[in-house]
């Protein structure tokens, strides 16, 4: 049997980390059986419904390298791909339905609903839809069509009917139909199907083998195997994912920081780290590696290895993963997504020429946890008219000695001859050291300000060679004209 899967995001917002999961995990499992990616946008509720929002998913699945072998965009031989298109497919088995005698309409306001509700509430009893409508006869319906009512479709939920599945992840799973909340409706008042109907149809027609899912979806699972019974089609295997929480382990929300693939993006996390850590959001490969490529975790991953506890999401962990991706990113290609932030932080690049500028991506890409850190870090290459900071003016002006350092390693450069290297500098630093009678923080301090502005940073020598012997003077003159 070849694996098919499917990833069914509705596009009513932003893409989110437990939609991204489901999506990554889905395109594991297929990739790792040599089976089929499928996108299908699920856009049927129509009040929500957000246009937007599908290129969010578009980009959001294109950034995280998940690319689909059958979608609205690339077509394929189970199409049309987005559920707005496939209004009569659905009408051609609703039809069926009522032909088996397996639906009725019910006629009942959102008020009586809400008064039978609240009446099983204060008797102690779960709520459920009753089938007060479930045997009335033509002449009641006109009656009621005469009022100005709009029916909903329901569909009759067997009696005492334990329907059964085997969970790839939580194992075996047996559900009363006297849990389902009684018949319930497949087609709304407006003529639209509802998300279980037309889920059944979409993964029957399309021949979904494996429908994996957030297991907020497990108690949907058997009304709609109860419809692919009435429907007469054959049920996927299903595996339910495990909740992602919070650090608080209450569940993962925007009062957690980010949730959205979008804003991950644009804080500069890479697109590899991003998805090896979501991966190992309740899987984890049996060699215990961490740091793993796309080939990689296709090649490890075993959906009967998903843990069914929830997954906590960890920022630490994230940012530890994307600094060991940028540590080790190819130079050109990482320059290439740091150019944006830079420019975007107002630095004029056209001044620097792009060898120079890799060599201060190398430089720094140690201190950056997300892409966004490389302005902070970088603007110390990339800025000569820049600001003494307060505490650095405060310490020089301390000791006389250290307005002297800055001065006396001005005139040793200007008296240098040729270009100013890291070995050079350390001669000179060592000279002015000498003369003055000063060593340690005295000296190192003082020469640091005369260059950056800052009492910390990237290695002195490392800064100068990439300066080069010009700017090296410009910024001591620009720094001594402040402090003075």
């Amino acid at each position: 049997m070849s694996v098919r899967v499917r990833f069914a995001p509705s596009p009513t917002g932003f893409m989110h980390v437990g939609n991204a999961r489901t999506a990554l995990f889905n395109y594991l499992f297929a990739r790792h059986h040599g089976g089929k990616f499928v996108l299908r946008i699920e856009d049927t509720d129509v009040e929500r419904h957000n246009e937007e929002a599908v290129k969010v998913i578009y980009e959001a699945l294109r950034w995280m390298g998940l690319n689909w072998d059958e979608g609205p965009d690339v077509g394929g031989p189970y199409g049309p791909y987005r559920q707005s298109e496939r209004l009569d497919i659905y009408r051609e088995f609703i039809d069926k339905l009522k032909e088996k005698g397996l639906v009725y309409e019910c006629f009942c306001t959102q008020e009586e609903l809400d008064r039978m509700r609240k009446e099983q509430l204060e008797r102690g009893e779960p709520p459920r839809y009753t089938g007060k409508c479930r045997n009335l006869t033509e002449e009641e319906k006109e009656r009621l069509r005469a009022e100005g009512r709009k029916p909903v479709l329901r569909f009759k939920v067997p009696e005492d009917r334990v329907v059964k599945f085997n969970d790839l992840i939580k194992g075996e799973i047996e559900i009363n139909s006297r849990q389902l909340g009684g018949d319930f409706v497949i087609v709304r008042s407006n003529g639209m199907p509802v998300y279980n109907f037309v889920v059944v149809v979409d993964d029957a027609l399309m021949k979904i083998t494996h429908v994996i899912r957030g297991e907020d979806h497990i108690s949907n699972t058997p009304k709609q195997i109860l419809l692919y019974e009435a429907l007469g089609f054959e049920p996927p295997q299903f595996a339910h994912l495990p909740m992602i929480l919070g650090p608080d382990r209450s569940k993962l929300s925007k009062r957690h920081g980010s949730t959205s693939v979008r804003e991950f993006k644009e804080k500069g996390y890479l697109p590899e780290a991003f998805v090896n850590f979501l991966a190992l959001l309740g899987w984890y490969p049996k060699d215990g590696k961490e740091i793993l490529s796309m080939d990689e975790l296709i090649e490890k991953f075993d959906i009967k290895e998903v843990n069914s506890a929830p997954a906590v999401f960890d920022t630490t962990k994230l940012n530890w993963m994307n600094q060991v991706y940028i540590r080790n990113y190819p130079i050109d290609k990482l320059t290439d997504l740091i150019i944006p932030y830079l420019e975007k932080a107002g630095f004029d690049l056209s001044q620097f020429d792009r060898e120079w500028l890799e060599k201060v991506v190398e430089v720094t890409r140690e201190y950056f946890t997300v892409l966004s850190d490389a302005p902070t870090y970088m603007e110390v290459f990339l800025k000569d008219d820049f600001e003494v900071e307060p505490q650095a003016k405060e310490l020089i002006s301390e000791d006389p000695n250290r307005l002297k350092v800055i001065e006396l390693f001005l005139e040793k450069l200007e008296n240098l001859e040729g270009e100013l290297s890291s070995d050079s500098f350390k001669r000179l630093v060592k000279e002015v050291g000498k003369e003055l009678g000063v060593k340690g923080k005295n000296l190192f301090m003082p020469i640091r300000i005369g260059l950056t502005g800052r009492m910390s940073g990237v290695e002195l020598p490392v800064l100068v060679e990439l300066l080069g012997k010009e700017r090296v003077l410009r910024r001591l003159k620009n720094s001594l004209s402040k402090i003075k």
